[in-house]
């Protein structure tokens, strides 16, 4: 049940979940990779792949940080060399890395649109095509996407049609190559949280102080990844594991931790199915949908 010695190549890791799920297994011993485009700092944005690797090496890991355009595939290529060269190969690959914009189809401008298409479909695609072969050389080899669960309903699409594509494009990832690797024994899996979590996406571009207070914080992402990317690859494959109920089944049931300042009900995130409300006693407010 340890990362130890593990390598991880994780994308857009230079804050909030991607960080959160990179220390987690740092506090193992695992090999950590940072590949993002953040090499300085942002007016708004808290960290960069530098700090992050800091971090990282503070927690007990060890660190690469890369810089890294994942819509580029030389970058990615490069990335996920240096990551060889360093570690000596690749254990686990985090598709962590993603864009959002909630408008509505008249609204998005297709420079947007293609952003979200080329980061989140495009993006997952690519870095997993470039550590599959690597994978196939591991022993326990995982790819997780953080990515919804493929809830087909329309009340996911009206409201942001393109950026609702471009997150289903991911979790078809998902789908196709967990079936697709099987036979390697490379697991394929996507992880999604219960409720909000407290990021600088949800500070800056959804709703601010006020849903962050209803948010958990990404470590509850970052134990329940841990809980998943420790299982057998081979047994352990093309689901779509939500972040609460995976801790649930790991014997949790302390989850105050996650959300220390939380008052009243939290916030359910996007595209959590309504049946997986009925499994766990957690009180939302459903503001999404």
């Amino acid at each position: 049940m340890s990362l130890e010695g593990k390598t991880l190549f994780i994308s857009g890791g230079s804050r909030g979940i991607g960080l959160a799920i990179a220390l987690r297994a740092a506090r193992d011993g695992a090999n950590v990779t940072i590949a993002a485009k953040t090499a300085e700092p942002h007016p708004k944005l808290p960290g960069t792949i530098y700090t992050a690797a800091e971090e990282i090496e503070k927690a007990g890991g060890k660190a690469l940080p890369v810089i890294c355009d994942i819509r580029d595939e030389s970058q990615v290529a490069e990335a996920v060399s240096k990551t060889v060269e360093t570690f000596g190969g690749i254990d686990i690959c985090i598709n962590n890395a993603s864009a959002i914009q909630l408008t509505g189809t008249l609204e998005t401008d297709m420079k947007r649109y293609d952003l979200m298409h080329q980061i989140n479909t495009r993006g997952t695609f690519l870095v997993s095509k470039m550590c599959i072969p690597h994978l196939k050389l591991a022993k326990n080899p995982h790819i997780l996407n953080l990515a919804p669960p493929l809830d087909m309903e329309a009340k996911w699409f009206k409201n942001h049609v393109a950026y609702t594509m471009a997150k289903f494009g991911m979790s078809m990832c998902t789908l196709g190559m967990s079936a697709e690797f099987a036979k390697d024994g490379i697991a394929v899996n996507s992880l999604w949280p219960l409720t909000a979590i407290d990021t600088a996406a949800v500070r800056n571009l959804l709703g601010g102080a006020g849903l962050a207070a209803m948010s958990r914080l990404p470590e509850i992402m970052a134990d329940a990844a841990h809980a998943v990317l420790t299982r057998p690859s081979r047994e352990c494959t093309g689901n779509f594991f939500i972040d609460e109920l995976v801790l649930r089944e790991a014997g949790v049931t302390d989850f105050s931790v996650y959300a220390p300042d939380a008052k009243g009900p939290l916030g359910a995130d996007f595209f959590v199915p309504d049946e997986v409300f009925e499994k766990v006693p957690t009180k939302v407010a459903k503001a999404f949908g």
